[in-house]
């Protein structure tokens, strides 16, 4: 059995990296495969992007809607998912479900900056929801169910995502 301090890679497969500017019997000395002088042979240049002075294409191209950098990222769940888990056995029903009980079960990954509640999928079951935000047929969908839903949300977040 081969051993951990035994082990090399297939004969041929890597390669020793080459040392410039290490004479000149080494094939790669004095300018070490930069050429003569100009920016390239320079230290520290970064022309990444640079089209020769026509307008590189990252310019060239149009610019596009806003990205928000305030943006709250949410972790969003169905019923569907919600339902499975529940029938999987990894969710209890009878439980308040939050965001941690959520990420406990596998529903989710991370609860990320809250969870939001869609109404994708048929909801069964009588639930104890508490979540940052839900969707307005989450919200009635719920109610029908006969359970019961609190939403984190600050009233302040709410009423300035509706305007």
């Amino acid at each position: 059995m081969t051993k951990l301090n035994e082990l090399s890679p297939r004969e041929g497969s890597t390669k020793n990296r080459m040392r410039v500017g290490r004479g000149p019997g080494s094939g790669k000395g004095k300018t070490a495969g930069r050429g003569v002088k100009g920016q390239k042979a320079r230290s520290g240049v970064a022309i990444a992007g640079f089209e020769g002075g026509q307008m590189p294409l990252h310019m060239r191209m149009p610019k596009r809607g806003f990205n928000n950098p305030r943006a709250l990222d949410l972790a969003e769940v169905n019923f569907w998912r919600l339902e499975q888990a529940i029938a999987a056995g990894k969710l209890d029903a009878s439980k308040p479900i939050d965001g941690a009980a959520l990420v406990a079960a596998g529903v989710l990954r991370r609860v990320k900056d809250g969870v939001k509640l869609l109404g994708k999928g048929e909801l069964t079951s009588k639930l104890e929801l508490t979540v940052y935000a839900a969707s307005a047929s989450a919200k009635d969908a719920v109610e029908k169910a006969g359970g019961t839903l609190t939403v984190t949300k600050p009233a302040a977040a709410e009423a300035e995502s509706a305007a």
